[in-house]
């Protein structure tokens, strides 16, 4: 079991690493928080419970690594580290500026929603949970979940919507 634990964790490190990048918006901060998250899985591995989600589980010592992490270090509002845009580039398309543009503030309006929005956001859009896994992953009812998603989205989406200059 030990070696299959480990396997399932390793294949789970691209998302891992992306649901880290979406709540810190900070490539080393992200990398810190996954491997804190790994080794804490590693040595309570005991404390996963066969058949049920890995990903939930691990995702859940994430977050908790990283409200630990806040509170310890009272940080500051998180910061877009402009090198996360470089690993999303799209250098096939033609409106490249444009979808640079974008997605510099798309991350902005992301970097600026509340944390417990962030994290929503994350679970549910970039990582395709249902609102009921969300909602378990998260200990919360469906219908915050829903409220959550519904004020992230509408803040990013005027964060997003083109000003009359």
């Amino acid at each position: 079991m030990t070696l299959d634990f480990r396997s399932q964790l390793v294949a789970l490190l691209p998302r891992l690493r992306r649901f880290a990048l979406g709540l810190t918006a900070n490539r080393e901060e992200a990398d810190d928080l996954v491997q804190a998250a790994c080794e804490k899985a590693l040595t309570k591995q005991h404390q996963w419970q066969p058949g049920t989600r890995l990903d939930s589980w691990v995702y859940r010592i994430i977050q908790t690594q990283r409200i630990d992490h806040l509170r310890r270090t009272k940080h500051a509002p998180v910061s877009l580290d402009e090198g996360v845009l470089a690993e999303r580039e799209d250098s096939h398309s033609a409106d490249r500026a444009e979808n640079e543009d974008l997605l510099r503030h798309t991350l902005k309006a992301l970097e600026q929603l509340p944390e417990e929005q962030r994290v929503v956001m994350m679970l549910v859009v970039v990582e395709g949970y249902s609102y009921r896994e969300a909602a378990e992953e998260l200990g919360v009812p469906s219908g915050t979940v829903m409220s959550r998603l519904a004020r992230a989205r509408l803040r990013v989406q005027a964060q997003l919507a083109p000003t009359d200059d």
